[in-house]
């Protein structure tokens, strides 16, 4: 059977102050009135259903997922007690879903992607589970990249593996992480490179055993934990796991270092929302190219995004390539090119304890 992995565990600091501690970005509703977590389970229910689909957070964010997504219940989520990013979170998930099916196909999604046309990406996910059923092959998505685009890993690959149902399915010759903007380009104009997306398909057994043979020590801890999996001591056990496993990306951990790795070329409109600035890709502008969203007055103002959560009203006279964002009892005023600082922003503010309530 296929079951789907939702990591749903980031904080969005980059959409502060919109993103909170308690309200992380997979709750926002930055692109429809659908929070990006119920975007992301309705986009698969139409071929997993609701109770295969895997909601893997914190376990800080298991109640705000419950009030905000009432069709969830707690069989849905696995709760992580603090994060030790993917690599992990993954390699959780997948022994859970191994005692139940030992012979399952996990997809694993993020909570905070744009994917359009969600139809097309079931498609994908249908020829890459055909694959990863009968074939020993760890498979990511690889996404047709529209521009040079920095912010993004890079996936090279190299021949031809398989084909099926009109998808082309290549072998991994290399991965890059976030290159500088003239090898971007080269990767744009190249066409041997796609954008890494962080979506995989593989079975259960598969991505257990790159994990056990590329991160030994996580692979055994997770073996240990494993056998408490429906037991009293479950939670405990996991503590454990986590205080003894360390933090690493699934990208690196495994996809750098396995020689099963394959990539199936996604022609999707698909992006993960890194930023305020990603909302003038998707949303409606004005005629001077402004992203406006909530009570705003406008004069003179061009190419800038505007933001109301809050009560009350925003006014902007003359003003061109800002980002201004209003929610509860902040104000964020940042120039295009300078807000993916916010991070910087929020390391100061955590280090001083008059302003933590603001995070």
């Amino acid at each position: 059977m296929i079951h789907g992995v939702i990591l749903a565990g980031g904080k969005g600091e980059r959409f502060w102050p919109l993103s909170r501690t308690n309200r992380p970005k997979q709750l926002l509703r930055l692109i429809s009135q659908k929070t990006m977590l119920q975007e992301t389970i309705d986009r698969i229910l139409p071929m997993i259903p609701l109770e295969r689909i895997m909601i893997v957070t914190s376990v800080d964010m298991v109640d705000p997922i419950l009030a905000e997504i009432p069709m969830l219940n707690k069989d849905n989520i696995l709760a992580e007690p603090f994060g030790r990013d993917t690599c992990l979170a993954i390699g959780l998930a997948a022994r859970h879903i191994r005692k139940t099916d030992p012979d399952g196909v996990m997809i694993v999604l993020s909570a905070d992607h744009i994917i359009r046309p969600a139809e097309k990406l079931l498609d994908i996910i249908s020829a890459g589970a055909q694959v990863a059923a009968a074939d020993n092959k760890i498979i990511t998505i690889g996404i047709y990249p529209t521009r040079p685009e920095t912010g993004y890993g890079y996936i090279k690959v190299s021949k031809l593996y398989k084909e099926i149902d009109g998808l082309t399915i290549y072998e991994v010759e290399s991965f890059t992480e976030k290159p500088r903007q003239v090898v971007a380009q080269e990767y744009y104009y190249g066409r041997r490179h796609l954008w890494n997306s962080g979506m995989f398909i593989w079975s259960v057994n598969t991505i257990i055993e790159a994990i056990s043979s590329c991160q030994k020590d996580t692979g055994s801890a997770l073996d240990e934990y494993e056998s408490s999996i429906g037991s009293q001591g479950e939670l405990d056990s996991r503590l454990k796991l986590y205080n003894s496993c360390k933090p690493i990306s699934i990208d690196f951990a495994v996809l750098e270092n396995a020689a099963n790795v394959v990539a199936i070329k996604a022609e999707l409109i698909w992006d993960d929302v890194g930023s305020w600035n990603a909302l003038e890709r998707y949303k409606d502008k004005d005629n001077e190219n402004n992203v406006v969203i909530g009570s705003v007055k406008l004069s003179d103002t061009y190419e800038s995004t505007l933001f109301n959560n809050g009560n009350g009203i925003v006014v902007a006279i003359g003003i061109s390539d800002l980002v201004v964002v209003k929610s509860e009892d902040i104000v964020l005023v940042a120039h295009k090119t300078k807000v993916n600082e916010v991070k910087k922003v929020l390391a100061e503010l955590s280090s001083q304890a008059d302003f933590k309530s603001y995070l």
